[in-house]
């Protein structure tokens, strides 16, 4: 008896120490999330520079037969440039949103939602790059937008940046995803309202 209770406690020692040993790993989701946003803001900081460093005094160049026009903005609004001269509070709230994301980050079990979050944090955060680092500076910077589809100067649709497209693009994954039933922690909410009822 003593011997069996001695064996006992040395495996429950045992797997302890693996517990204490063993690091947790952040779920796939929340690494796919990261990798999404990396690559759009890396992708909206460099065409921003070369807009920046190129389109300064020209003309809209036009690509794709007119499909999109190439020119130099700086908006001080939100996102599609609505919102001008509200900077300071476009600026807290995308630093909202980068904080909301941190947060959610641990949690994250969907695919879906992973990459709709990844794009909506880098488009917060690549606009709230602008405003932080861009003139006139003090949190209220003007951001660089310099797409312009249908129509140069805005005269079909509000100039934009990747930034903005990836706010866009990440809310259509956010939506699609919730549509579908998965909720960001991989819960399905069409189980959790069966079970309500």
């Amino acid at each position: 008896m003593n011997t069996e209770r001695g064996d006992d406690s040395v495996e429950q020692e045992t797997a302890s120490a693996d517990q204490v040993t063993e690091q947790p790993q952040a779920p796939r989701q929340a690494v796919l999330m990261i990798l999404a946003a990396v690559l759009v803001y890396i992708l909206d900081l460099v065409t921003k520079v070369i807009i920046v460093s190129t389109m300064a005094g020209h003309e809209p160049i036009k690509l794709l037969g007119g499909l999109f026009y190439l020119q130099l903005i700086r908006n001080s609004g939100a996102a599609y440039s609505m919102g001008s001269g509200m900077t300071w509070v476009f600026t807290i709230i995308a630093a909202a949103v980068v904080v909301a994301m941190v947060w959610i980050l641990p949690r994250l079990r969907s695919v879906g939602w992973a990459i709709g979050l990844g794009f909506v944090l880098a488009g917060a955060l690549g606009n709230l790059t602008d405003r932080v680092f861009r003139a006139p500076g003090g949190f209220q910077g003007h951001v660089v937008d310099f797409i312009s589809a249908f129509a140069p100067n805005a005269e079909k649709f509000p100039v934009f940046n990747f930034a903005d497209a990836g706010i866009t693009i990440g809310a259509v994954f956010i939506i699609v995803t919730a549509l579908l039933g998965r909720d960001y922690n991989g819960t399905s909410t069409r189980k959790a309202k069966k079970v309500a009822e």
